[in-house]
């Protein structure tokens, strides 16, 4: 195993803005790009529906290297909240680790990409088991692969819990990244009720779209006070004291709250790919944190706004090089 030093990001100099950066992320034509470039991937991709277990049904699409090609594992990608498995970011690293020669699963989670219907319950970001199940019923699509998992924001908590959690549910990654991850959900939520109008908007937005959406798949849902307000932490405190087993808002954020310790002490191997300006998850989560232990990997970059490591015009993703260097050095 060889850890080389990362690439060095080196964005344009009018690309550097955070918030161009975050858009570029999520509204970018990247998804376009790829389809234009090299459409392998979606020729192949074929959507499953998985039993995330006690009941849990989560779907996701599978892209499987082409017969008589030998994938060099399987990654699985979670998208960030109110994300799918089409959004700009998780599309584009999908299409760059499916054409260095990995099989891709793109996994929706509870409530994304329009699965509003399959589960009575709401989404809430604790849901890490039946997250578990999905990859150990993704497993059972190529079992002779070795695993690899991808998350973004929200996803990227996710997928490093995964690394934290899977070993004892029998999932157990050779490696779990996470891009941009929201190790601090309090913190998340107060950047984004405290910073720049457009973030707040696009995700409350969202999350009254989220809401109707449930109340038309699931006509006796409860949705009362779930659409009212614009601050992300009120709205948030009255979904965890009527729809979450924890009834108040401190222990449901403790939930999926990851500390440096326990990054450190990981039966994983975990990569975290961060920025220093990124307006959605404050960098000050990170201080200290650096690689040691489990944590293989810690890279933060002066640019690149939420999610974004947009190089150039051409929309070219320094994280996406990154994320494939690290996979070849776990790939022995």
């Amino acid at each position: 195993m060889n850890d080389a030093a990362p690439p060095e990001f080196r964005p344009h100099w009018a690309l550097r803005n955070a918030q161009l950066q975050s858009i570029l992320a999520t509204k970018g034509p990247r998804r376009r790009r790829w389809l234009k470039r090299d459409g392998r991937m979606e020729a192949c991709s074929r959507h499953h529906l998985l039993d995330a277990g006690d009941g849990v049904r989560l779907g996701g699409w599978h892209s499987p290297q082409a017969e008589g090609r030998a994938a060099r594992g399987l990654a699985v990608l979670i998208h960030g909240w109110e994300g799918s498995h089409e959004s700009g970011y998780l599309y584009s690293m999908a299409c760059a680790v499916y054409a260095a020669g990995y099989s891709v699963f793109r996994l929706n989670l509870r409530d994304h990409g329009n699965s509003h219907h399959l589960n009575r319950e709401f989404f809430h970001s604790a849901r890490i088991d039946e997250v578990l199940g999905a990859i150990e019923a993704v497993q059972r699509l190529e079992p002779d692969l070795p695993l690899y998992v991808i998350g973004f924001s929200l996803g990227g908590n996710f997928a490093l819990r995964v690394g934290v959690h899977g070993p004892a549910a029998g999932v157990q990654p050779r490696l779990a990244i996470g891009i941009s991850p929201a190790i601090n959900p309090r913190a998340t939520m107060h950047a984004i009720d405290d910073g720049p109008a457009l973030f707040r908007w696009y995700f409350t937005g969202k999350w009254r779209k989220t809401v109707r959406a449930k109340k038309a798949a699931w006509p006796d849902t409860d949705i009362d006070g779930l659409l009212d307000g614009d601050s992300l932490i009120a709205i948030t405190r009255t979904f965890a004291e009527r729809h979450t087993e924890y009834r108040a808002l401190d222990p449901y954020f403790a939930q999926y709250t990851l500390d440096h310790e326990t990054l450190y002490a990981s039966p994983t191997p975990l990569a975290i790919i961060t920025t220093e300006d990124d307006a959605v998850v404050p960098f000050a989560d990170f201080a200290g944190l650096r690689a040691q232990g489990s944590l293989v990997a810690f890279d933060a970059t002066p640019y690149g706004g939420h999610c974004g490591f947009i190089e150039d015009f051409s929309l070219n993703c320094w994280s996406e090089r990154r994320v494939l260097q690290l996979l070849d050095e776990r790939r022995d």
